[in-house]
């Protein structure tokens, strides 16, 4: 402790270290476990963190997800490889690689595949509920 003006410090602040643990993961395989599998695409869910799900999903050429809504969460959702359309509310749109779609909360959305197929991943908060 060094004193400024002949005046000491109010307290003395001791710094301690913390051990701040790194999760990585490839965007092409992001860990997690199946939560569900069908004829139409394969739904990975990482729940590593407290906050926050990563999640992907493979859907197949020419297939659909259910779409869905939900109160109380949002959703980013990154298409990493192939194309098809986007459902948002009323609004249907091309999506393609490297497109990002930001789903407020409420929306209904819905994915649908082209010719190739489309993987993408998601991350929303809290628990999924859809």
């Amino acid at each position: 402790m060094h004193e400024v003006n002949n005046k000491k410090p109010l307290k003395e602040i001791e710094i301690t270290r913390r051990v701040i643990t790194m999760y990585k993961y490839n965007i092409t395989d992001i860990g997690g476990t199946i939560t569900k599998e069908d004829d139409r695409y394969k739904v990975c869910d990482n729940s590593v963190l407290k906050n926050l799900v990563l999640s992907s999903t493979d859907l197949k050429p020419n297939k659909s997800t259910s779409g869905h809504k939900h109160s109380g969460q949002e959703e980013i959702y990154f298409f990493i490889k192939g194309s098809g359309e986007m459902e948002v509310n009323e609004n249907k749109f091309s999506i393609t690689e490297g497109d990002t779609v930001l789903i407020e909360d409420g929306d209904f959305h819905r994915v649908h595949a082209g010719n190739v197929g489309c993987y993408f991943v998601c991350v929303f908060d809290g628990k999924r509920n859809h």
